[in-house]
């Protein structure tokens, strides 16, 4: 236990998925820290959320959006109500993940021992498969996607020891106040997918650190919210995001090995999609490519 037990708000971002968001609840309530305040943003639910969430969790604080902004949009909305409070530390999660009982323990303890170190990521297991890996944070390559992050492993041990790291993902992570108030909120161009990689990328910028802490265990649902790997929402904002992603921060000399890279990326999905015979999700797919990379057209409404 964290002998000072600083105050955390915990912030979690639901669009729709009651019952995902009830589990996760049910796992926040029996987090084994004793200064933490739950925050939850509807993303603008149909039906809205709050009388069901508020028959089962009284206590949880309800913040209700007219309409879906986003994961940074839901997430930024939540970090302004928070800032006005006493949190020292935020804790982002999805609404589609499920948090061991220390995990704020173990993630508070890391920040709190290094102060250089302004964002913690937990191990993260599937959720249909808790001791298959999905990430331990990841480091960048030369084309600026990820590497060594442990997806699909087994854990066996080997990603036991803390470790630095580029990127961690923000559907379950530990961040100091005073990196939001130096770095600022969230880039709400990105609607959905590689929101974190940008705000990472922009902390690690002016000196901050991000550290795995492997004995911080959470499970997460991939892609439920944009409705399962494959469909044509979540090929569409890995796209589009995707593109912005690599505009933003793929420029000069850079960008002339990043967009081969990226093309052949493309090709590889394209024909995967095809071999599945998922063509609604290719068309979205490509049209999230344009959209991403040229700027055209505009995003679908769900």
């Amino acid at each position: 236990m964290v002998s000072s037990s600083p105050p955390v708000t915990v912030i979690i971002v639901a669009w729709n998925q009651l019952e995902k968001t009830l589990a996760c609840l049910t796992t926040v309530a029996a987090l084994d820290y004793p200064a933490v305040r739950v925050l939850l943003v509807d993303n603008g639910s149909e039906p809205p959320l709050a009388e069901a969430i508020a028959a089962r969790f009284p206590t949880v604080e309800m913040l209700r959006l007219p309409t879906n902004l986003g994961f940074a949009g839901g997430y930024n909305a939540g970090l302004r109500r928070a800032m006005a409070g006493d949190g020292r530390y935020f804790l982002l999660l999805n609404n589609d993940t499920l948090v061991a009982p220390d995990v704020v323990t173990h993630l508070v303890a890391e920040l709190e021992t290094m102060p250089d170190v302004g964002l913690a990521t937990a191990k993260i297991y599937y959720a249909a498969e808790p001791n298959r890996i999905w990430t331990v944070g990841a480091n960048l390559n030369v084309f600026l996607d990820l590497k060594d992050g442990g997806q699909g492993q087994i854990d066996a041990g080997q990603w036991a020891a803390p470790r630095d790291v580029d990127f961690a993902p923000f559907c379950a992570i530990l961040i100091r106040r005073e990196v939001i108030a130096g770095v600022g909120l969230l880039d709400e161009a990105f609607f959905l997918y590689y929101e974190d990689m940008d705000y990472c990328r922009r902390a690690r910028a002016v000196g901050w650190r991000i550290r795995l802490r492997p004995d911080a265990h959470v499970r997460h649902d991939v892609s439920a919210s944009s409705g399962g790997r494959d469909s044509p929402m979540e090929r569409y904002y890995m796209a589009e995001s995707g593109g912005r992603y690599f505009r933003k921060h793929g420029r000069g000399p850079r960008l002339l090995l990043i967009v081969p890279f990226r093309l052949f990326s493309a090709l590889k999905m394209t024909g995967h999609l095809l071999l599945a015979g998922k063509g609604e999700a290719l068309r979205a797919y490509w049209r999230g490519l344009r959209v991403g990379w040229m700027g055209d057209g505009g995003r679908p409404t769900e």
